[in-house]
């Protein structure tokens, strides 16, 4: 959002305040050192805000129609999981109102996925991955987030290079900022000139999308660096809670002194009881998780997460339960109450991700976040352009003087 221009403002750009030529200076080569960054993950999001929806489309069979039916329990995913992948355990288990059941085949973190029919417990299909193999959005997600590099060098590329998208953004607004309002400058401010020539019409796309983008890419480079910078998230919790520490995550551990003392007959019992104990106190939910606990290792306990509204997560309600006794294990105070009861920086930072996606304002929310992360994909080239431009124009200005002068000799 370049508005340092002779042409735009009407005055030499030296006699702006120092303030201003900062920011200029600060734009132009925080812009150009995180822009390819930048535009990977902004594309990489657009893409990602609707991955669920481009599922539905692309997988119709997965397509279920809601009915006034019990939903299959856990025990019966276990036993159809045995049954297609002899040997394997069920790592999770994803419900969603809609749409099929989801169960990990190997464990939490990588494996198969088996898609049954939430009612029937039905295969509806079977999507089998080598090891080390992903989805094309989790491919889509892993650029996201690092870059498809090695995790601990992308990470920290990403989220500082967000952290100074952030501050182009700023001082982009600064240049942005007419010195003087008249009919003018409000249009060279707020429309784009398309049928001027490709700089000028480049120039008001940078300039001018640009502001329109500015507030949502804001709130979306802003909660996007909670996850990768832990300055930055206790940050932001301590100034929106009025100075309060974040609580720390905390590991819900099974009590081992209980393994091998019979309190039920089976795993499948014991996440039947778990599932049932949750989806009783959320029975108009739209959604669940069930994450089944790893049996080699006694600590391990059942999570089960409770998705009151579809598409959204902020209210979400976390149980977690000893595998071995089923007792509530509790300790995690940011997810272990009801979103109403939390206080704002709580409920703030509960709303993080579906602010990051959109997803906050439903629908709408969604579109503005794939349109404005679009534009901010669109932001560095523009800006590269604009920069390229003035550099041919300095270069080839002395020239052209000096064929002047010789011609006159």
């Amino acid at each position: 959002m370049n508005i340092n221009s002779k042409k735009a403002t009407g005055k030499k750009p030296g006699s702006r305040s120092l303030f201003y030529r900062i920011s200029a200076w600060l734009h132009l080569w925080l812009g150009i050192a995180s822009g390819i960054v930048v535009v990977i993950v902004c594309v990489t999001g657009c893409i990602y805000v609707f991955n669920e929806e481009i599922t539905g489309w692309t997988e119709p069979e997965s397509n279920i129609a809601v009915k006034a039916q019990p939903l299959i329990a856990p025990s019966k995913i276990m036993e159809v999981a045995t049954r297609e992948y002899p040997g394997k355990s069920v790592g999770y288990v994803l419900y969603k109102e809609g749409r099929a059941v989801e169960a990990n085949i190997g464990g939490r973190r990588g494996g198969s996925t088996l898609k049954l029919d939430p009612y029937t417990g039905a295969v509806i299909r079977k999507v089998n991955r080598k090891e080390g193999e992903v989805g094309f959005f989790r491919w889509i997600l892993n650029g996201h987030r690092f870059l498809w590099l090695p995790f601990k060098i992308g990470r920290p590329i990403v989220n500082y290079s967000t952290l100074i998208f952030v501050i182009t953004l700023i001082s982009g607004m600064v240049l942005w900022w007419p010195k003087k309002w008249t009919k003018s400058t409000r249009n060279q401010s707020f429309k784009i000139k398309w049928g001027a020539s490709f700089k000028r019409v480049n120039y008001d796309l940078h300039n001018v999308l640009g502001f329109y983008a500015l507030l949502v890419l804001f709130a979306i480079a802003v909660t996007g660096m909670v996850y990768g910078l832990e300055w930055w998230s206790k940050g932001l919790y301590w100034a929106t809670s009025g100075g309060k520490t974040l609580p720390e995550f905390a590991e819900l551990k099974s009590d081992s002194l209980q393994a091998g003392k019979k309190h039920y007959d089976n795993l499948g019992q014991r996440m039947d009881i778990a599932w049932k104990t949750a989806i009783g106190k959320h029975p108009e939910s739209a959604g669940f998780y069930m994450a089944f606990p790893d049996t080699a290792k006694a600590t391990s306990s059942i999570l089960v997460i409770v998705y009151p509204a579809k598409g959204q997560y902020y209210n979400l309600r976390r149980y977690t339960f000893d595998q071995h006794t089923l007792q509530p294990l509790t300790g995690n105070k940011l997810y272990d109450q009801d979103f109403a009861e939390a206080d704002f920086g709580s409920k703030l930072r509960r709303m993080n991700y579906d602010i990051h996606v959109g997803s906050v304002l439903g629908l709408p929310g969604k579109f503005m976040a794939f349109f404005a992360s679009l534009i901010g994909a669109t932001l560095p080239i523009t800006g590269f352009i604009i920069w390229w431009g003035k550099g041919r124009k300095k270069k080839t200005a002395p020239a052209a003087k000096k064929k002047v002068q010789t011609a006159a000799v």
